[in-house]
Order: C-alpha cells, then sequence, then structure tokens
C-alpha cells in the first residue's frame, strides 16, 4: 500500500483499488504536540469505539467505513474529499470555548448568556466552527458567516445540521450511561456521489469531552474521562513546562500513562458496555 499522510495520532495509506486504510496509532497530542510516550492501546480503543459510534449514527449521517481492519486499530474506508472547517458542537462550557466567551463573551461568533462558568450547560448545543490547522498550529474559532463564505449557505447549514444531530444523539446516549458529553469534533467530508458523510473518528475520548455525571459541577474543571487529564498535567506546576516557551512539552511519567490509558479504557467499557481486552 502507498503511504500517503501521518497526523498527529493517524496513519493514512491507498490500496491498489482506491481505498484508504487508516491506522490509528498509540501517540496522543496536546496544545498541538504529539507526546511522548504513547499511551498503549489508545489506538485500539479509539477505532473500536468508532466502530461503535458509527453504527450509532447511522440513522443520522453515511459514515467513510467499507470494513474493519484486521488488526483492531484499522478501518478500510472510502476516500472524502474532505470539508475545510472544523466541525464542533459544544453542549457545555468549557476549554477554548471557556477562554473566548470570558474575553468576550461569544464563541465562535455565538453570543452567550452572561454569569456562565467552567462546566455550565448551555441552554442548547451550539455549532461552534474553527480552521483547520496543519500539524503545529493552532484551530481557530470561526464565525458561522466565514463558514458560509468557504462553503456557501447551504453546505454551512448542513455542516450545523449534522454537527448538532451528531451532539445530540452522542450526548442522549453517553447520558443514558451515566457520562456527559460536554463537546465534540466531528470530520465531515463529501463522497464520490458528492454526499456528505462522517470520516475520521467519531466520538472518542481524542475528539471529545466525556464528564461523569455523578462528579459534575460547574464552577470547576470537571474530573473526565479523556485526554484532559494529559493536558492538565502539562499545565501544572509538576510538569515544569512552560507552555508559552514554544519548547516541546516533557515526556509524560509513567503515572500519567497509566492513568490516561484507564481513562480511555473506561470511556470505551461504560459508553459501549463491552469489557477491553485489548
Amino acid at each position: 500500500m502507498k503511504h500517503l499522510h501521518s497526523g498527529k495520532v493517524r496513519d493514512l495509506y491507498q490500496t491498489e483499488e482506491g481505498l484508504l486504510l487508516m491506522v490509528a496509532s498509540d501517540r496522543i497530542s496536546a496544545f498541538d504536540h504529539v507526546l511522548t510516550p504513547d499511551i498503549p492501546d489508545k489506538g485500539t480503543i479509539l477505532t473500536r469505539m468508532s466502530l461503535w459510534w458509527f453504527e450509532q449514527l447511522a440513522d443520522v449521517v453515511p459514515n467513510h467505513v467499507v470494513a474493519p481492519g484486521p488488526d483492531g486499530r484499522s478501518v478500510l474506508c472510502r476516500p472524502l474529499r474532505m470539508v475545510p472547517v472544523e466541525c464542533v458542537a459544544r453542549g457545555h462550557l468549557t476549554g477554548s470555548g471557556l477562554i473566548d466567551y470570558r474575553r468576550d463573551g461569544e464563541v465562535s461568533g455565538i453570543r452567550l448568556e452572561p454569569g456562565l462558568v467552567d462546566g455550565s450547560r448551555l441552554p442548547e448545543p451550539v455549532f461552534t466552527p474553527s480552521t483547520k490547522a496543519p500539524v503545529g498550529e493552532h484551530d481557530e474559532p470561526i464565525s458561522f458567516e466565514r463558514v458560509v463564505a468557504e462553503v456557501g449557505a447551504d453546505v454551512a447549514a448542513e455542516l450545523r445540521r449534522i454537527t448538532l444531530e451528531v451532539y445530540r444523539r452522542g450526548a442522549q446516549i453517553a447520558l443514558e450511561r451515566g457520562i456527559i458529553l460536554a463537546d465534540t469534533k466531528i470530520e465531515l467530508g463529501w463522497d464520490a456521489d458528492g454526499v456528505l458523510t462522517l470520516g475520521d473518528e467519531v466520538l472518542t475520548p481524542d475528539s471529545s469531552r466525556f464528564w461523569p455525571l455523578d462528579q459534575w459541577e460547574p464552577g470547576r474543571s470537571q474530573p473526565s474521562f479523556d485526554k484532559q487529564y494529559v493536558r492538565d498535567w502539562l499545565t501544572s506546576p509538576a510538569s515544569g513546562w512552560d507552555r508559552a516557551s514554544g519548547e516541546a512539552p516533557p515526556p509524560l511519567p509513567e503515572e500519567v500513562v497509566e492513568r490516561t490509558r484507564a481513562r480511555y479504557v473506561e470511556a470505551y467499557e461504560k459508553l459501549t458496555g463491552r469489557p477491553f481486552t485489548g
């Protein structure tokens, strides 16, 4: 197979038939850096979870899956012409959305009510798109009007509709399992027939924030089943890393690696109801 691209987490190959083989590695990224060491089993967890979610969302949006790969961490899929916009939905306020809100009361051009805090539930989920930055650069929030200028009014409206429907379905299923889906990012592209199709991964701990419902407490950083644990360690005094320095983050300690893996496994098992056997 022909190697096409290696991203922060996934490697992409092309088969002789023109299909794509997407392989999820155990790499983990944060703050636009690929970190060391890897998180054991992470790629397998992401792939299995995405495949499960693609099934749950089949009536919401078509997906690119042709068949699971033989190794548990790869997927054979149809090629898509990807939309040049990161499609993000938020049901709770946190992360970069909270930073923007604290600065000007808006997220991606959407004015939010005053008095919200970290973890606040929004009255309705909102579509908060961003740019697609190259590896090493940071995605920047953009307004819906910018999306319209980029892809046209009809496509922009469809991107917003699909993204919010994926979020609502995911949030409903997660809540039934005692988990809050705070926000999520999805990748959409056009297939050979021009149909908007869900690609890459979906509703994983890499692309979403998952919080335990019974520990949700607005006004503080929430316990999570995702890589927020890694972000929190990197920005803590324990890491000794200055994010503004431009230097690469330090290696993750063994304890952080083990606890991160445990969070990914727990997210998979709670959401799918299946044991993770490696």
